[in-house]
Parts: structure tokens; sequence; C-alpha cells
């Protein structure tokens, strides 16, 4: 068993030794974590994750408690909050402030900005089945040098022409 598990890790049982102590390499919070390694390694640098440094291989080293910040930053980007919006929130923790009303204002606006974005998308989607349906009784066109395609080149012309209607 002890030499299965050597196999997983590069050339020393270090990272073994490490887990009894409560510290782990990138790699096993990254599997403790269930993310990919790259993922651990790019939150450390950009100061989600604060590893210690191995002294004499600078390997970084990471606490159990990594773990649950790393599953706090999974359940907050599954909430919708950016990476930077994650950090604020760390930052507002460790210095003792509650930040819950920083989360609450970040997911207020997060919810207006998705709405505007699903009223978007909604009148998108309502343009293009109606363009659609006025296309199925449309024959097929042939670029003529003065049009490429007349079905969507109808669609800016029927768009006109409700306008001057409404304009009256």
């Amino acid at each position: 068993m002890l030499r299965e598990l050597s196999c997983l890790y590069s050339r020393s049982l270090k990272p073994l030794e490490s887990i009894r102590e409560g510290r782990m390499t990138v790699l096993e919070l990254a599997r403790k974590s269930d993310v990919e390694d790259h993922v651990i390694r790019y939150y450390a640098r950009i100061g989600l994750l604060h590893p210690a440094y191995h002294p004499r291989n600078g390997y970084k080293i990471f606490a159990g408690s990594d773990v649950a910040r790393m599953r706090f930053v999974r359940q907050a980007q599954g909430l919708g909050y950016t990476l930077k919006e994650i950090a604020q929130i760390f930052e507002e923790s460790l210095r003792g402030k509650s930040p819950c009303p920083r989360v609450r204002e970040i997911i207020k606006r997060r919810i207006k900005e998705n709405r505007d974005k699903l009223d978007t998308l909604v009148q998108l989607q309502t343009r293009m089945e109606r363009a659609l349906a006025q296309w199925s009784k449309m024959s097929d066109g042939v670029p003529d040098g003065t049009m490429v395609c007349h079905l969507i080149e109808s669609v800016a012309k029927r768009c006109e022409e409700v306008k001057k209607r409404l304009d009256m």
C-alpha cells in the first residue's frame, strides 16, 4: 500500500509525512478539494491561498484549513461570486469584520445584472423566432451584388417599417 501511494508522488515520501502533520502539498490539496493542481497554484499566486514554503525544497505547503477555504471558494463561485469578490470577502473576514453586508450587496447587484441579461436574451429570442417565422414564408435568394442575404436584410427592412408606423 505504501509503495502504491509513493508512486503518486514524485521521488519521496515527504508528502505522505506531511499528511500526518496536517500539512499538504499542492497535489494533496487539489485531490482533497476536487480541483486540478493548477487551480491551487493559481489561487496561491493571486492570494486566495497563503501557503507556507518548505525551507529545503521551496514546495508550497498548505494547512488543513485550506481544504475548508477551497470549499468556501467553490461554494461562493457556485453562487456567482468572482474570485476578486471572494478575495474581498476573505479580507473582511480576516480583519474581524462580518463580510455578510458585502455578500448581500454583491449578490443583489448580481441578481439585477442577471435579470437585465435575461431580459436582453428574451428580446433576442423573440426577434430570432419572428425572423424565422417570416423566413419560412420566403424563398431562398441569390446574391445580386446589392444584397448579401435577403433573409437578414428583410428583418432590418421590417424593423424600419415598424418604426415608421410607430412614429405616425
